[in-house]
């Protein structure tokens, strides 16, 4: 299974970067490989959602369990591609500062797989803009 794992450090406190980051329902504004989020049901910090990808608009079941103020597993189950991202954030630079951690293992299906390495390049720079765009988002 390929894995990425991608981090940056924002320019700022952790609180101002979980507002953003937690707001799932909002994923397509930083992370554009997401094309559409529809949640399906919220049980606490469990929400199961379909998510319409930007891979040819293909559909992706996912379980998303949100850690207030550490982490975002998202479990990706049904699709093209299946696996999982968290997202996890630490304080740095004496807590005006937030280390972004992403990190991402998935499987690629059926043909698919046989581009897995351009595949990861794309996640992967992806991943890179969204941090960027989450950094400008509140920095």
């Amino acid at each position: 299974m390929p894995t990425i794992n991608v981090s940056r450090e924002i320019g700022a406190p952790l609180d101002k970067v979980w507002g953003v980051i937690s707001d799932v329902d909002n994923e397509a504004q930083y992370w554009h490989g997401t094309k559409s989020v529809r949640n399906i049901s919220k049980n606490g910090n469990v929400i199961q959602r379909e998510v319409v990808i930007a891979f040819k608009d293909s559909k992706t079941m996912q379980t998303v369990t949100l850690n207030p103020m550490t982490s975002i597993e998202t479990r990706i189950t049904e699709g093209p591609i299946t696996g999982s991202r968290i997202v996890t954030l630490s304080p740095a630079g004496g807590g005006s500062k937030t280390k972004v951690d992403v990190a991402w293992d998935f499987k690629l299906a059926g043909l698919l797989s046989v581009f897995g390495g351009m595949v990861k390049k794309h996640i992967g720079e992806g991943t890179e803009q969204a941090l960027e765009r989450i950094a400008g988002a509140v920095e």
